[in-house]
């Protein structure tokens, strides 16, 4: 099949098989683009771009994975390792809701200190406090973590954690999916499986989860299909068990600046990730809505993106520390100001959401742009 004949099967609606994404990688960029975004704007309100306000909270830096491209976590006998209090945690939380946000990510280190009940209390304090506080929280990592600390399978422990207030996890941890790229970047890292056992059991359980992608890591072209049909994969069978599957995607670019991976693990460049965004918008075909990446990359390039199948501009992600930490762009955290005003200038009309991708309200760009740049939040 030809490059055209193959965008036009993927534009009109139709699964594209392994060869077939596989084939994707070879096609020209500006073609790749105009399909991806031919199916964006039949997936999706064309005119609208989402974003979503809320706060990143690393409960806690200590972790046992170490893995190579991460740059926060620290051994619990370094003099920076730490966790935060409940009240320090709540503290940030009030914080959030000054701005207007009512969500926060929560992620942190596998701490072995850290008992089962330790973040079940955490929970229920949290949610005590702010009952409608949505709560996102434990990457597949750490619930491995647990699993191994206290024995326990991954439903028994995400039963009790939802019970005490837990309403999704993040989809950090994937990377690339496939074990040989895992193996070579952080020998301890979760494992592909496990991965995919922990969101199945997130999914049957009714909470909410995201797909994600970092590219860099030295894979080829069909590391990241196989990452991708993983996916796409996954989707079905969790849309068609559970009626509850992924809400989103998100892709990124591997940031080694300050990590044991600088100099032996490549990145990505900017045209890498438009590429893969695009085909990923193509291959993954019962995932509708993409977010762009404004912390790895920057504004424009996440501007950009929004004609390469993504559809949302991600958060305001609040005192992001980890992908930071290992050299992002230079940003930790976003406005709503900055985010309206490069919605904007994209030429879309934006939209605040919720993280299930609900529609909350539409600012008025007008007013935004009139008002001055607001005081952030204090991020000690």
């Amino acid at each position: 099949m030809g490059g055209m004949d193959l965008l036009e099967k993927a534009v009109s609606g139709e699964r594209l098989s392994e060869a077939e994404v596989l084939a994707l990688f070879d096609l020209p960029l500006p073609e790749l683009a105009a399909a991806a975004h031919e199916v964006r704007l039949q997936k999706t309100d064309p005119e609208v771009v989402t974003f979503l306000i809320d706060r990143n909270i690393n409960y806690t830096n200590v972790c046992t994975v170490a893995c190579s491209f991460c740059a926060f976590y620290r051994t619990r006998r370094q003099q920076d390792a730490y966790t935060l209090s409940f009240e320090e945690m709540a503290k940030k939380v009030e914080e959030l809701y000054q701005v207007g946000g009512k969500r926060i990510l929560m992620q942190g280190g596998v701490n072995p200190d850290l008992p089962l009940e330790w973040y079940l209390e955490l929970l229920r304090y949290l949610k005590g406090r702010f009952p409608d506080l949505r709560i996102d929280a434990f990457s597949p990592e750490e619930i491995l973590g647990l699993e191994r600390l206290t024995g326990l399978r991954a439903e028994v422990l995400l039963e009790r954690l939802k019970e005490a207030g837990l309403d999704g996890l993040p989809g950090a941890g994937a990377e690339i999916l496939v074990d040989e790229v895992r193996l070579k970047a952080a020998p301890a890292r979760i494992r592909t499986a496990d991965w995919y056992r922990i969101m199945d059991a997130a999914q049957a359980l009714g909470l909410y989860t995201l797909a994600t992608m970092v590219i860099g890591f030295g894979e080829g072209k069909r590391e990241r299909a196989a990452h991708l049909l993983g996916l796409r994969a996954q989707q079905e069978k969790a849309l068609e068990r559970y009626q509850n599957g992924f809400a989103a995607f998100a892709l990124w670019t591997l940031q080694v600046e300050h990590t044991r991976l600088k100099g032996k693990a490549p990145g990505a460049t900017a045209h890498e990730y438009l590429k893969t965004l695009a085909i990923a918008r193509l291959a993954l075909d019962n995932i509708a809505h993409f977010q762009a990446s404004w912390p790895t990359l920057g504004f424009k390039v996440a501007q950009a993106a929004l004609y390469y199948g993504a559809d949302d501009f991600g958060s305001t992600m609040l005192e992001e520390n980890v992908v930071s930490a290992a050299g992002g762009h230079g940003r930790t955290h976003a406005t709503v100001r900055q985010i309206v005003r490069h919605i904007v200038d994209a030429g879309f009309r934006p939209a605040e959401r919720d993280p299930l991708y609900r529609i909350l309200r539409y600012p008025d760009p007008e007013a935004f742009l009139r008002e001055p740049e607001p005081i952030e939040l204090p991020l000690a």
